[in-house]
């Protein structure tokens, strides 16, 4: 029974692999001929039950997962992509400290570059490392997970589980750097401090306000790497291959700072304005969400730090779907992804309807991802 499944797998491999090749023999003429290299992977396949990608198809095979991303509106630049091979990496130590290397090329000193770091890939005879993480910089959240006192509520029971495993924990603010969670091959996940130079943090103040938020301290991370997902490319799972775009402005502003079981900021900002909260007709919610994106673009601007706002946002999406017809290539997306969580239909991308097409080279969450990014069975 055993040696069937195996067969059944390496022929699935071997599916996924011929496509791969093909698609990057055929999207780099100076590659040549196909043929050779097939028949070299279907030898280390018999023999191995896998195969190793030549680095220049680990960079190609990068791109094109996030060209494949259909839930990604910032997809344009999916060529710029840097990559980082690290796939000699099994350790947690290691894996961490080339994490927050990643965090600090990617930074840029406030010029955010694409950028992503492979690690080892899973193999048949053992897994490949693992981060727990759901992304490289997190912000601890204390107390229950549904009545968090300080910082962000979805990092709650992360939170806990790290406390639990020995983290001392942070100052107490709403923004406390969570460490890095790693678990290398044939290891229990592990704890890293996260280093201070390798976060950039922009203070959140409003343009028209001023100092009056100052004293709120709302801050946020210039860099949103997420670690938690498995970059497959032709067949080969990399499970630990932290990647990052830069911020769209309504992910934090909309969404991170906004949500109820985030950190519910709109009623905090609604006063602070003055707006009538009493009922919902007055639209104060609408109105609190506009300025607290406001205050987050505004804010990203005067610190110097890379940050797209979501119309520019929407035209360079469509850009990229007329890139890619001039290709001959179909482009995938998830609607309810693509259009923005704020001023939707304002965008051109609510008046267009996409098809949330599959990919076997894509970044996707293997299951029990989100479990771990919550901390679950970590102690």
């Amino acid at each position: 029974m055993e040696i069937l499944q195996q067969h059944s797998d390496t022929a699935q491999v071997w599916e996924e692999a011929e496509e791969f090749i093909r698609l990057f023999h055929r999207e780099n003429p100076d590659a040549g001929d196909p043929r050779a290299r097939l028949a070299a992977v279907r030898a280390e396949l018999a023999d191995t039950g896998t195969y190793r990608h030549t680095p220049r198809e680990l960079v190609h095979g990068a791109r094109v997962a996030w060209r494949n991303s259909n839930r990604c509106i910032g997809r344009l630049y999916w060529n710029s992509l840097r990559v980082r091979d690290r796939r000699g990496l099994t350790e947690a130590e290691d894996i961490a400290g080339e994490c927050f290397e990643h965090l600090r090329e990617a930074t840029n000193g406030g010029r955010v570059r694409p950028t992503i770091t492979v690690f080892a890939p899973d193999a048949p005879d053992r897994p490949g490392p693992l981060i727990w993480s759901e992304q490289l910089v997190r912000y601890a959240g204390y107390g229950d997970h549904h009545s968090v006192t300080v910082g962000d509520a979805r990092n709650a029971e992360l939170t806990d589980a790290l406390l639990r495993l020995g983290w001392p924990g942070g100052p107490g603010t709403p923004f406390d750097l969570l460490p890095l969670v790693v678990q290398g091959v044939d290891d229990k996940p592990r704890w890293f401090d996260t280093p201070a130079d390798a976060v950039l943090e922009v203070p959140i103040r409003h343009p028209d306000e001023g100092d009056d938020w100052s004293e709120w301290g709302l801050r946020w991370h210039a860099v949103p790497a997420i670690s938690n997902m498995c970059l497959e490319i032709g067949g080969v799972h990399y499970p630990a291959a932290p990647f990052n775009g830069w911020y769209m402005g309504t992910e934090i502003g909309a969404r991170n700072l906004a949500d109820t079981d985030r950190y519910n900021l709109l009623p905090a900002v609604a006063r602070r304005l003055g707006l009538d909260t009493s009922n919902d007709r007055s639209l104060w919610k609408d109105r609190a969400l506009v300025e607290l994106n406001r205050a987050v673009l505004d804010s990203f601007d005067r610190a110097g730090v890379t940050i797209a706002d979501h119309h520019t946002e929407s035209r360079r999406f469509l850009s990229h779907l007329e890139r890619e017809e001039r290709k001959g290539r179909e482009v995938g997306a998830d609607w309810s992804w693509i259009v923005p969580p704020i001023s939707g239909s304002a965008t051109p991308v609510f008046h267009r309807t996409f098809e949330d097409r599959p990919s076997a080279t894509a970044y996707v969450h293997h299951s029990g991802a989100q479990e771990r990014a919550r901390g679950r069975d970590l102690v």
